[in-house]
């Protein structure tokens, strides 16, 4: 699918992918984009969700609700119930408006803690008790969008499931997820504190890395579950050691706080056979993203 002189509209436009996915397009394409974001749109609304799909010809919709797990936990309904609101109406919006190929962004919260993710063992299982509210709300998503596809014919959409991803614009503030939170309390605190012994594994992909997948499998018209993250796992130590080691601060292990699932990594295998690999090494990717809080932060 040919991108050039299109009208594209990206939902959650204003967050760390969506910012990489606009500057993507802006930088390789002549399309016309539109950014749909809070406060001046809001998807819980149908009525505004069918008028921003007017006249659009691709719609990415990446808007979410981002959180760390202990806040999913905490503060469930203020997850799961405008995510499966706006979700439901972007989809409807999008047939509606007879779009030429829509994009929805699921999550690694999907998954039933595993060694390794496998697109197709999703429905086999439930999601993590540590993102169960969230991973309901993102796969109810999933199977309205395939709903859709089954009953209409709709051909015409992708679904990615991104891994952790990490970058600039991202959250630094009050429940902020793993890499934001380590720079922001590096750089404010005399020492680095982690919860947990640092052993957790995690799969990172860097949010220019994610935006690259999406336009890869739009072009290319996906219409299978495409997982999008590195394939490799890296502990959650080695990212506090990165961090630690720019800002020059020792490591406080809090071992009492809870750690999460012990291993989330993504197979990459069908990525790879539709022809994507990330590119951004994670080391470089959270010198990037350090170096542009440090600059932006305010």
């Amino acid at each position: 699918m040919e991108l050039n002189n299109k009208n594209i509209l990206i939902t959650g436009g204003n967050g760390m992918i969506g910012r990489q996915l606009e500057k993507l397009l802006l930088t390789t394409t002549t399309s016309n984009i539109t950014i749909a974001d809070l406060p001046d749109f809001d998807l819980r609304d149908r009525g505004v969700c069918e008028k921003i799909c007017e006249g659009q010809d691709i719609v990415f919709h990446l808007a979410g609700i981002k959180g760390s797990p202990i806040r999913c936990m905490e503060s469930p309904a203020s997850f799961s119930v405008p995510m499966i609101q706006f979700n439901s109406n972007m989809i409807e919006a999008a047939y509606n408006s007879d779009v030429d190929w829509f994009l929805y962004t699921s999550s690694v919260g999907v998954y039933h803690p595993a060694e390794v993710f496998e697109e197709d063992d999703v429905w086999k299982t439930f999601p993590s008790e540590n993102d169960w509210y969230a991973g309901w709300a993102k796969r109810i998503g999933e199977m309205n969008v395939e709903a859709y596809m089954k009953e209409y014919s709709w051909n015409k959409c992708s679904i990615v499931r991104p891994a952790n991803v990490y970058g600039p614009y991202d959250n630094f503030g009050e429940w902020s997820m793993v890499v934001p939170s380590l720079i922001k309390k590096a750089h404010e605190d005399d020492v680095l504190e982690v919860w947990g012994d640092g052993s957790p594994i995690r799969d990172l992909i860097y949010s220019e890395d994610v935006a690259r997948g999406m336009v890869h499998m739009v072009e290319n018209q996906i219409t299978e579950p495409v997982n999008l993250g590195s394939g490799n796992g890296v502990t959650i130590r080695e990212i506090a050691e990165i961090v630690s080691d720019y800002f020059q601060k020792e490591i406080v292990w809090d071992k009492t706080k809870p750690m999460g699932d012990s291993k989330r990594l993504m197979s990459m295998e069908r990525a790879e056979n539709h022809g994507f690999i990330p590119t951004t090494d994670f080391k470089d990717g959270i010198l990037k993203t350090i170096e542009w809080y440090l600059n932006e932060r305010n």
